[in-house]
């Protein structure tokens, strides 16, 4: 019991230890995936900030052209090179206004129709990332927003110019040139600019309220396009914003809708998820492998400690064993002794008897009584002289018998028992040399064949038979017709003191037993058909002749 509890708390353990690796395992890939998605993340921010930059790159007074900034928009598309983004696949960028119109993409059409989609943020798919940035300070779906640090997505400008104009006027100046003025062709001749001229900010940024004054209903504080703060027209004391060359054959109306439709606010990034989803994938193969091997190596000390446990307590039983049949001899060396002093004093009362039955003044009854004492003793000789042979050690001293030989000496010693109840006898099979000691196989012999006739009664048969089984092994049977043995007796019978014969001692087949498995040979006894028993020993070892 106490081994029991144990063997149970170190199975609890080993159980514990491996639960722990695996959920230390999942931990880990958790934070792997957040850690790839991170770097998603940043990837589309990378890309988003480069984007913020090309378009910064091509304003030109307050806009961007699509015929420039389409091909950059196609070339993040199939092939971004930046380090920070260079496992990230670009599916597609669309430009938002403040309505989440699209005003210029590349790549895969996106549905800005999809629920939440253009709320701010990743909108993460089966196998792609959905961000949604602002761009240039604009927040995206801000309702009534109008940031004037925004630019305008148009057309290519062949197609806004009016009139037929066929070059540009002359350029706005912007709020970082300290007032100067450069028109195109300056900027072209790369001649100094003007710092006489007035400054007019880019997209003709109105100045900021008064603080006297609310906020305008436009937004906060200010009107965007040529309005006060209170959404009527400007101050007879304030000079009313120039606009861009390509506004300027716009009323305020056609204008401001332009401001509405064109205007950049918000940026749509698609990445695809496919290498981040293998990287994830492999360190999850990764994790189920160390998991899965952590598993066999809990089994393998637990099933090590179980075989442990078990030959601890065989050497224990294996020393107690010993222990025991060290014990055992001891009892048998003394019991051999003891029987052996038991046979002189009978030896001495069996004379005496035999003396007073042959006084010729001895009266019949004491004669009677004399014979009946020296059966008795005789009797209690015999059953010490089979205690002695079956608690001698057995020291084995093999030579190359021929055992048909040895079992004609054997009936021819047992002829006059034979003879008595007419028993017929048979000797069959091969002649056959093999290795035993010349002694015990005679002792062997003669105990069996002397159980087959006190078995038989009279004119029975006995069939003593050799074989040959294979070029080493050879086995011997010894067959009569008598009664036989209950199927429920034949592996008792070989204990000592048990038998099926009323005058036997109980030790014949167990000092037969005892022989055989001192040479490593087996012994059975099986039922002969139609009646009667066999005796069957197997495995003897076949030597070549001399």
């Amino acid at each position: 019991m106490e081994l029991k509890r144990r063997n149970m708390w170190v199975y609890g353990l080993l159980l514990g230890v491996w639960a722990l690796v695996v959920a230390w395992q999942f931990e880990e890939h958790a934070k792997i995936d957040e850690s790839a998605k991170t770097d998603l993340r940043r990837s589309a921010r990378a890309i988003a900030n480069t984007l913020g930059a090309v378009v910064r790159g091509l304003q030109f007074r307050g806009a961007v052209f699509r015929d420039r900034l389409e091909p950059v928009l196609g070339e993040l598309v199939t092939g971004y090179t930046n380090e920070t983004v260079k496992s990230s696949a670009v599916i597609s960028i669309a430009l938002l206004n403040a309505a989440g119109e699209s005003v210029a993409s590349a790549g895969r059409p996106i549905d800005l129709e999809q629920k939440d989609l253009l709320q701010e943020g990743e909108h993460w798919g089966a196998r792609s990332m959905t961000g949604v940035y602002s761009v240039e300070g604009a927040i995206l779906n801000h309702v009534g927003a109008t940031n004037n640090q925004a630019p305008l997505i148009l057309e290519p400008r062949t197609n806004i110019l009016r009139g037929g104009q066929r070059g540009f006027p002359r350029r706005e100046p912007r709020p970082d040139q300290a007032g100067g003025s450069t028109d195109l062709n300056t900027l072209t001749a790369g001649n100094t600019p003007d710092t006489n001229a007035p400054a007019v900010a880019r997209h003709e940024m109105p100045p900021p309220p008064r603080p006297d004054e609310g906020p305008g209903p436009g937004g906060p504080g200010f009107n965007p396009r040529g309005s006060d703060e209170r959404g009527g027209p400007p101050r007879e004391n304030e000079p009313r914003p120039r606009r861009p060359f390509w506004a300027r054959d716009l009323d305020d109306k056609q204008y401001q809708d332009l401001i509405a439709q064109k205007e950049l606010h918000g940026l749509v990034l698609t990445l695809s998820t496919a290498t981040l989803q293998a990287s994830v994938l492999h360190d999850l193969w990764l994790r189920c492998v160390i998991a899965f091997f952590a598993g066999v190596s809990a089994l393998g000390v637990g099933v090590a400690w179980r075989n442990l446990t078990q030959t601890s307590d065989l050497q224990i039983r294996l020393v107690r064993a010993s222990e025991l049949n060290t014990h055992l001899k001891e009892m048998n060396l003394a019991a051999a002794g003891l029987a052996h002093e038991t046979r002189n004093p009978l030896n001495i009362i069996r004379g005496l008897a035999q003396l007073i039955s042959k006084r010729p003044d001895a009266p019949p009854e004491v004669r009677n009584k004399s014979r009946e004492i020296i059966d008795e003793a005789d009797k209690v000789t015999a059953q010490l002289n089979e205690f002695i042979n079956y608690s001698r050690p057995r020291e084995l001293r093999p030579s190359v018998l021929a055992l048909n030989s040895v079992v004609s000496e054997v009936v021819r010693a047992l002829g006059y028992d034979i003879e008595e109840k007419k028993i017929q006898i048979a000797i069959k099979g091969e002649p056959l040399f093999i290795e035993a000691d010349e002694q015990m196989l005679r002792q062997v012999l003669f105990n069996l064949v002397l159980n087959s006739i006190q078995a038989v009664g009279e004119g029975g048969e006995i069939q003593i038979q050799a074989q040959k089984l294979n070029a080493s092994e050879a086995l011997l049977e010894i067959r009569d017709n008598g009664p036989g043995v209950p199927a429920d007796r034949r592996t008792e019978i070989f204990k000592p003191y048990v038998t099926t014969q009323q005058k036997g001692t109980g030790l014949g087949l167990a000092i037969v037993q005892q022989i055989v498995l001192a040479h490593g040979w087996e012994i059975q006894c099986l039922a002969n058909e139609p009646k009667g028993a066999v005796f069957r020993i197997t495995h003897l070892k076949q030597a070549a002749k001399h």
